[in-house]
């Protein structure tokens, strides 16, 4: 790909993205600029990447066919205004932040944008992301090949419609926390057995990446694989009454309750 490519913010998730697209050959390292606050995050992101970078937000602005405002939603105005001048008609902005709608980004930046609205994840770092697209009307078919291509190069992409957006934090953007927390305690569960804690880890981590990839791979509903694990009287499933039993799904849900909320007092909705 011959676009140029900027990210203002230079972050785990923006340096995740960027390894993503080096890594892959969908753009080259000097066809991606990166700015930061500090010269130290510069220096880490420039060591790593070897991508052009600078302080300054609107060279990034200036060099970029496809923009990625990549910094904390109560960022976004302060950065949009230092940059807004900068970006012509044909630049694609796109949002990562939770609650950032493609109708304030409009708004800050006074004028029709090229906009995607995204909510990537922090897999992307190994190449196994899923990305929730949201691309407004001023797209055309071949900006949007370009951005699911961009987002393609380190995992998958979903398009997805604005009014569902806000649930996307719960489902898949801050899922891998909930996951993480899951593995923990498995791994906890090993180590109070007698399991050393590395190998708890890794018997923890293998077991729900098989799980995940069954379910993707097998297209069999979960509930159906979950029965095949379960022999009756077994073990297996007096595991599953207990989680029962202690409420693990109705956890779960609350759990992405609480985060939509929160995404939506983010948006101001």
């Amino acid at each position: 790909m011959n676009k140029k490519v900027g990210f203002i913010g230079s972050g785990n998730m923006a340096q995740a993205m960027i390894g993503g697209m080096i890594q892959s050959n969908t753009v080259p390292a000097g066809n991606i600029m990166a700015s930061a606050f500090t010269d130290t995050t510069l220096s880490k992101v420039k060591g790593a990447f070897q991508i052009n970078v600078t302080t300054h937000n609107e060279e990034v602005a200036k060099f970029a066919d496809v923009l990625f405002l990549a910094v904390k939603p109560d960022q976004y105005n302060g950065v949009i205004q230092q940059v807004k001048d900068a970006v012509d008609s044909d630049t694609i902005i796109v949002s990562i932040a939770a609650g950032i709608t493609l109708g304030s980004l409009k708004n800050a930046f006074g004028k029709k944008i090229k906009a995607v609205r995204s909510m990537p994840n922090t897999p992307s770092l190994v190449g196994e992301g899923l990305s929730a697209l949201c691309p407004n009307d001023l797209l055309d078919e071949e900006d949007l090949k370009i951005v699911t291509a961009l987002f393609e190069s380190f995992g998958k992409a979903e398009l997805v419609p604005e009014y569902l957006m806000d649930a996307i934090p719960a489902i898949s953007g801050s899922s891998p926390a909930y996951v993480f927390m899951f593995i923990e305690a498995l791994a906890d569960g090993g180590v109070k057995q007698g399991l050393p804690r590395q190998q708890a880890y890794r018997l923890a981590a293998q077991a729900v990446l098989g799980a995940a990839k069954m379910v993707l791979d097998t297209g069999i509903h979960p509930g159906e694989l979950k029965d095949q694990v379960c022999s009756p009287g077994g073990a297996t499933i007096e595991a599953v009454s207990t989680l029962e039993k202690e409420q693990f799904r109705g956890a779960v849900l609350a759990a992405m309750e609480s985060c939509t909320k929160k995404v939506k007092e983010l948006a101001g909705s």
